[in-house]
C-alpha cells in the first residue's frame, strides 16, 4: 500500500501534510482489506436474496480481486466520510483518512435535513449517546473545517465541522478528592454499562435519569429490556452517601453537571463565535439527546427543540441520504489585490475535472453532479484561513474575495483590519453526486394539520428542580401530525426519551416531529 502525499493533501505545510499522509498508510492496508471482503459478502448476498426471491437457485459470485467486482449486480457500498458525503468502498480504501471523523458526520447530515425540511433553517444539532455528545451549529447551512488534532496528531482534511465532549448516558459520576461531583469522561459504555443495565455498579448519568422518573423502566427500548431499578437505586445511594446528600438530590446533581458541560460545548460554536443561540433551533437526537434537550435549551434561552421521529436512527438516516463527495485543494498562495484568473481559472479547472470525472466513473449521470468552488483566505502573515465560497471568475475577483473575508473574519472573530493585506492560501473543489430523494413522508395536506390533544397512556411522577411533579407519558406512536400537549410529560419510544418539563408545551408537525417550546 502506497500513500502519496500529493494525492492525499496536495497543500503547504509540510508537517500536517506528512502527519495527514502517515495515517492514510498506516490505516491503509486494513480498512482496505477489511472493505474488499465487505463488499464481496454484500454482492453475494444480494445475489443470493434476489435469486430467493425471483424463485431461482441461488448463485454465489465467483468474482474475486478488484474491490467492487463482486458487488456489480448488488447493492453499491459506500462508506462515510467527515465532510458528510460518502465514497464508494474503493475510494474510501485508498484514502481511508477522509473518514476518521464520520463518526458523528451522518448525525449532522441527517439533522440539517430534517430541520430544512421541518421549516427551520438555523439550528444546533444535539447528538447524545452513551459515552459523548456532539454538537454543531448550523446558520442555514453545513459548516466544515479543514483541520483537526486527534491523540496529538494533526489531521488535515475536510471536515464537518463539530464539537465533542465526554457527556453521554453512560457517563459516570462520581466524587472526586475535594468533595466536588464529577460526571465524565470516563463511561460505563455499552459493557458493563450503567448500573440499570443489571452489570454495573457505577452510577451513571442514564442512572439518574431512572432515578428522577425520567425513563420508565418497563419501556426501556419498547419494553425489550427492563432497567434493574434497585441496582441503580443502589449505585446512586453510594454517590448520595459520598455528597452527603439523599438519592434524588445526587441524581438532580449529576444531571445538573453535565448539563453543564454539554451547555458549555454549545456556547462554544455559538457565543464565541458571535452567534447568538436564540436565533436557533436546538436539534434533539441520539438515544440520550431528547432527555435533556429541554433543560439545555432553556439554560442557553433557545427558544424551541425539534426531536426528530427516529431521534436514535437519525445518524443512519444522514448515510443513507448523503451526497457522493469527492473533494479537492491545490495551494496557489497568492495576495488577493494581484491575484491572476489565469492561474485560478486553472487551478480549479484541473480539480473539478478529476472530481467530476470520479463521480461519472462511480456511474452518476452527469446532470445530478454539482461542483462547488472554495477558497481558503487570511491575512498576510496569519497562521490560520478561513474558507469562503469563491465568487465568479472574473476581473475584481480579487477584490470580491477580500470583502467576503473581512465580513467572515468580523463574524468569526469580532473584528476586521480592511486595510490588511489579503491572500488566497488554497483553492477548493467540491463535486457532489446527489442521492436519491429519499425523506421523510408528510403525512397531512400542506394546509396546517388540525390540532387535538394528544391522549396520555400512563401517569407518572418526574423530579424537576421545582420538586416532584406528575407527567403524563405519551406513546410517540400515538403522536399524529398535530397532537398538542403541555410539559410536565415524557414521550416514549424504541430509540429514545423525550423529556418535556413544566412551562413547555409540544406538538407534532406534519411530519411527526415533535417540536417543543417554552409556554409564553
Amino acid at each position: 500500500f502506497v500513500s502519496a502525499s500529493q494525492e492525499v493533501l496536495p497543500e503547504y505545510r509540510e508537517y500536517e501534510r506528512a502527519s495527514t499522509t502517515t495515517v492514510n498508510a498506516y490505516v491503509g492496508p486494513v480498512m482496505g482489506r477489511y472493505l474488499l471482503q465487505l463488499e464481496r459478502d454484500l454482492g453475494q448476498a444480494t445475489v443470493a436474496l434476489r435469486s430467493a426471491q425471483s424463485g431461482r437457485p441461488s448463485r454465489r459470485s465467483e468474482r474475486r480481486g478488484r474491490l467492487g467486482q463482486a458487488n456489480a449486480v448488488g447493492a453499491k457500498l459506500r462508506v462515510m466520510q467527515s465532510s458528510g458525503g460518502v465514497l464508494s468502498a474503493r475510494a474510501a480504501a485508498e484514502q481511508p483518512v477522509r473518514t476518521v471523523l464520520s463518526g458523528p458526520a451522518g448525525g449532522v447530515t441527517g439533522a440539517f435535513a430534517v430541520a430544512k425540511q421541518a421549516g427551520f433553517p438555523n439550528v444546533i444539532t444535539f447528538d447524545m449517546g452513551g459515552t459523548s455528545t456532539d454538537v454543531a451549529l448550523l446558520p442555514g447551512r453545513v459548516q466544515r473545517a479543514t483541520s483537526a488534532v486527534l491523540g496529538g496528531v494533526a489531521i488535515n482534511v475536510p471536515m464537518m465541522d463539530i464539537h465533542t465532549v465526554g457527556a453521554g448516558g453512560g457517563s459516570i459520576a462520581r466524587v472526586d478528592s475535594g468533595g466536588a461531583l464529577k460526571v465524565g469522561p470516563v463511561s460505563a459504555g455499552a459493557e458493563p454499562g450503567p448500573a440499570c443495565y443489571g452489570v454495573g455498579d457505577e452510577a451513571t448519568v442514564t442512572d439518574a435519569n431512572l432515578t428522577l422518573g425520567r425513563l420508565l423502566p418497563e419501556a426501556f427500548l419498547g419494553g425489550r429490556m427492563t432497567l434493574d431499578v434497585k441496582r441503580s437505586a443502589q449505585a446512586l445511594a453510594r454517590l448520595a452517601r459520598a455528597m452527603g446528600a439523599d438519592e434524588r438530590t445526587a441524581a438532580l446533581g449529576v444531571v445538573r453537571v453535565v448539563n453543564s458541560n454539554m451547555e458549555r460545548a454549545i456556547r462554544a460554536i455559538s457565543l464565541e463565535r458571535g452567534f447568538d443561540p436564540r436565533d436557533f433551533t436546538l436539534l434533539a437526537f441520539g438515544g440520550a439527546g431528547p432527555q435533556h434537550a429541554c433543560e439545555l435549551a432553556e439554560a442557553l434561552d433557545i427558544p424551541r427543540v425539534l426531536v426528530p421521529l427516529y431521534p436514535g436512527a437519525l445518524s443512519a438516516y444522514g448515510c443513507a441520504i448523503a451526497d457522493v463527495l469527492r473533494e479537492s485543494s491545490q495551494t496557489v498562495m497568492a495576495r488577493a489585490d494581484g491575484l491572476s484568473l489565469e492561474v485560478l481559472q486553472n487551478a480549479f479547472a484541473l480539480l473539478e475535472q478529476a472530481g467530476v470525472q470520479a463521480l461519472l466513473d462511480e456511474g452518476l449521470p452527469r446532470h445530478r453532479i454539482t461542483v462547488v468552488r472554495q477558497v481558503d483566505v487570511r491575512y498576510v502573515g496569519q497562521s490560520y484561513e478561513l474558507t469562503l465560497g469563491c465568487p465568479p471568475l472574473r476581473p475584481g475577483l480579487g477584490e470580491s474575495i477580500a470583502r467576503r473575508f473581512h465580513r467572515a473574519h468580523r463574524q468569526r472573530f469580532g473584528y476586521a483590519t480592511p486595510a490588511a493585506a489579503v491572500e488566497v492560501v488554497n483553492v477548493r473543489v467540491a463535486a457532489a453526486g446527489k442521492s436519491g430523494h429519499l425523506e421523510w413522508a408528510r403525512e397531512v395536506p400542506p394546509a396546517p394539520p388540525r390540532r387535538r390533544a394528544a391522549a396520555p397512556v400512563a401517569q407518572r411522577a418526574i423530579t424537576f428542580r421545582q420538586g416532584a411533579l406528575s407527567a403524563r407519558v405519551y406513546g410517540r406512536n400515538g403522536l399524529l401530525p398535530g397532537s398538542r400537549f403541555a410539559g410536565p410529560a415524557l414521550v416514549t419510544q424504541m430509540d429514545a426519551t423525550t423529556v418535556v418539563p413544566p412551562l413547555w408545551k409540544a406538538r407534532v408537525d406534519a411530519f411527526r416531529n415533535l417540536v417543543v417550546e417554552r409556554a409564553s
